[in-house]
């Protein structure tokens, strides 16, 4: 029997996963992916929740509420950040979900609200360490709630007319960490067709859309550095909503030069990479260029 109900959608996607399997071969890998799937699920039903299937590296729960979705999101966030196995291998997820009617039939979920749910944790959406939501699931919540948003503008999502207003959940907590700026959703097409060139040292690197290039200490990082300031897991480049986007995960920062613009520390937060530049990690640029990677973004 087909029931209609307003449930919540929730969609984790485990970030990075491909490389879990390059590094560390099948077995492995999917015990690591289990092991997130599983921690996921204990904090789907502490915020009661129900489990409706997993996809590969993905789950989807639902919520009777979006409060209830959107603190088992934080909850969901925090749980695997500060676990130490997921940290070793640099393991993050990032969420999206949606309140809306669905139809709910033999424990399956269908509908709008589920492939609007999706799109949100889609990855030229979402990011890694992130939650995105739409705008009208935080409906009529209050600041009670002790939910942090930064609003992200509009997009464009397949299957609907409409733009939708989207927002960033912050669950870190220690929000002087994060970019407070407003953000505005650039269309994918908008930087189509783009590679990027990393230098360093002798080593040269091409990466073109699909590619997921980390940094660190971590002999298994595409990148190797092996300096005392620089971390096992530093940093990671990836192609996002039509930029390559540099994420800091260190202990020290990423400080990053462009042009004529003014150093930026990135500290555990993510930035873009535009035109040519130079990243020096760990410290601030010395006076003489120093030892930095040099990057460069050019049109495929």
């Amino acid at each position: 029997m087909t029931e209609r109900r307003a449930l919540t959608i929730l969609f984790a996607d485990v970030s990075g996963s491909t490389r879990l399997f390059e590094t560390h071969g099948d077995v492995e890998a999917l015990r690591l992916v289990g092991q997130v799937l599983g921690a996921l699920a204990e904090v789907t039903a502490s915020h009661g929740g129900s489990v409706v299937k997993t996809i590969g590296d993905e789950i989807m729960c639902t919520f009777p509420g979006p409060l209830h979705g959107l603190l088992a999101a934080t909850d969901m966030q925090r749980r695997i950040h500060n676990d130490p196995v997921f940290a070793r291998d640099n393991i993050a997820i990032r969420i999206g979900l949606h309140h809306g009617d669905a139809l709910v039939e033999d424990g399956d979920v269908f509908g709008d609200a589920v492939n609007t749910a999706a799109r949100m944790a889609d990855k030229d959406l979402a990011r890694r360490d992130q939650i995105i939501t739409t705008r009208s699931t935080l409906g009529g919540l209050t600041h009670a709630t002790g939910l942090n948003v930064r609003p992200l503008g509009s997009v464009h999502v397949l299957g609907k007319l409409a733009p939708l207003e989207i927002v960033d959940v912050l669950w870190q907590e220690n929000l002087e960490l994060v970019t407070t700026v407003q953000r505005i959703v650039q269309p994918l097409a908008a930087q189509a067709g783009m590679r990027l060139v990393v230098r360093y040292r002798s080593q040269v690197f091409e990466l073109d859309e699909g590619s997921a290039f980390s940094i660190g200490r971590d002999p298994a990082s595409s990148l190797v550095v092996e300096t005392e300031w620089v971390s096992r897991n530093h940093a990671l480049i990836e192609w996002k909503r039509g930029y390559f986007m540099l994420a800091d995960r260190s202990t020290n920062g990423t400080w990053l030069k462009a042009g004529e613009d003014e150093e930026l520390l990135v500290h555990r937060d993510e930035t873009h990479l535009r035109r040519s530049g130079t990243l020096s990690l760990g410290q601030a640029h010395a006076a003489d260029g120093g030892d930095c990677v040099y990057f460069q973004c050019m049109e495929a």
